[in-house]
């Protein structure tokens, strides 16, 4: 066993061009932290990602590399674009995250590779992004299933988009199927619709303790609904832009 938390290469966040670099033993906090430097509406996203002591102890890389259908950086960062750089003696690879999972807790690296490094692309002009956890608590808990959706508007219609899914499959998965069904599309109500739809025919997920196949598969539809209201503008749909009132003074 290999402890590589004290690597100072792989402690490093830096800027190259167009893509963040976050090396893969920063740990869960300062890697959030940066991106939400970036993309601010991540920050109650990155809250909920388990507990303090994890996320100021646990690693990005260790997240990723775990290879768990329910890690939730996954989803967000296959959403975004992000690759990882691997490395070893022989020098290093890069793979596109979504690339690197080849079953249930099985990946492409080799026995003398680790991860080393994650580069996600900068946020782009008109882009609208919005990452959902759903558990059955709030906070500090496993998600049952989780969806993030990164949609770039040319105008009324779809320019790109790129969603990450976890909870549905053996792996942390990109919804082709369903970002087919939104390419250079309009974006509507009904190009919504197609997409909700694609999105429940595209996985077949497990019933466990946290949630029903058959919950997971319609929450799947109902969190792309919520994506296009948030997406005109409606707060509403999103329990997390209530906040409890003051306790009026005596």
């Amino acid at each position: 066993m290999l402890d590589v938390t004290r690597v100072d290469e792989l402690r490093r966040i830096a800027h190259e061009g167009d893509r963040l670099v976050i090396g893969a033993a920063v740990t869960l906090h300062d890697a959030f932290a940066a991106l939400i430097a970036e993309r601010p509406q991540l920050a109650s996203f990155a809250q909920r990602f388990a507990g303090l002591p994890v996320r100021n102890s646990g690693t990005l890389g260790g997240n990723i590399a775990n290879g768990s259908p329910i890690g939730d950086s996954m989803p967000l960062l296959i959403a975004l674009g992000a690759t990882l750089v691997l490395a070893s003696v022989n020098g290093q690879r890069e793979v596109p995250l979504e690339q690197f999972y080849t079953g249930y807790r099985k990946n492409v690296l080799a026995p003398d590779e680790v991860v080393a490094f994650v580069k996600v692309p900068r946020p782009q002009a008109g882009e609208f992004l919005r990452a959902y956890k759903i558990s059955k608590r709030y906070d500090d808990d496993i998600s049952a299933v989780c969806l993030v959706v990164n949609l770039r508007r040319a105008g009324d219609s779809v320019a790109s988009v790129r969603i990450g899914a976890g909870g549905v499959a053996a792996t942390p998965v990109r919804a082709l199927q369903a970002e087919a069904a939104l390419q250079g599309q309009p974006w509507t109500a009904d190009a919504a619709q197609r997409a909700a739809d694609a999105l429940r025919a595209e996985f077949q997920p497990i019933s466990d303790m946290r949630a029903s196949a058959a919950y997971r598969t319609e929450v799947l539809g109902n969190l792309m609904q919520r994506f296009w209201l948030e997406s005109r503008g409606m707060q509403q749909v999103n329990l997390e832009s209530f906040r409890l009132a003051e306790a009026a003074t005596p």
